[in-house]
């Protein structure tokens, strides 16, 4: 299968993070190449390696230095996955969850009774699970489901919307 780049970013040192069409955005270090292929080196020079060129397929530098995105998409590690927050927090928290406990997406379905399917599609960030199917996730999985609300607005916003209400 075919996992399409469709962002880049270049992290320090020779990282670099890539988001798929699949939303997962995943970090690859260029230096666990540099044994096998020995002309990748070459990247740690920062000019160089911030001058790549993400497409479809891969990040070119030059003729001599590419990657294909498979390679990345395979061996790197999911650092995120590009949702609105709550969908993108609790894709994550359930991906996490069931990795952590060895399990497979067909596991989780067998000991929830959700379709398999369905735990793709959370996992993923594309389906909107009720809190009583993410309570039924976390009880499978030996844990319990925690919702927190944090405010990032300092209270003179709170006081402020008071004043104009009067």
């Amino acid at each position: 299968m075919f996992h399409e780049a469709i962002d880049l970013k270049y992290l320090d040192g020779t990282r670099l993070a890539v988001t798929f069409s699949d939303e997962t955005i995943r970090e690859f270090d260029m230096a666990s190449m540099f044994d096998r292929y020995p002309q990748l080196k070459a990247l740690t020079d920062r000019s160089l390696f911030i001058s790549g060129k993400l497409n479809r397929y891969g990040i070119v530098w030059n003729d001599d230095l590419d990657i294909e995105t498979e390679t990345i998409f395979e061996d790197g590690i999911i650092i995120g996955v590009k949702k609105d927050a709550y969908h993108g927090a609790s894709a994550h928290a359930v991906m996490e969850a069931r990795c952590n406990a060895d399990l497979t997406q067909k596991q989780l379905a067998d000991l929830t009774g959700i379709d398999q399917s369905d735990i793709s599609k959370i996992e993923r960030g594309v389906a909107n699970p009720s809190v009583s199917t993410l309570e039924r996730i976390a009880k499978a999985l030996g844990g319990k489901l925690k919702i927190e609300i944090t405010c990032t607005l300092p209270p003179e916003y709170f006081q402020s919307l008071e004043t104009r209400e009067e």
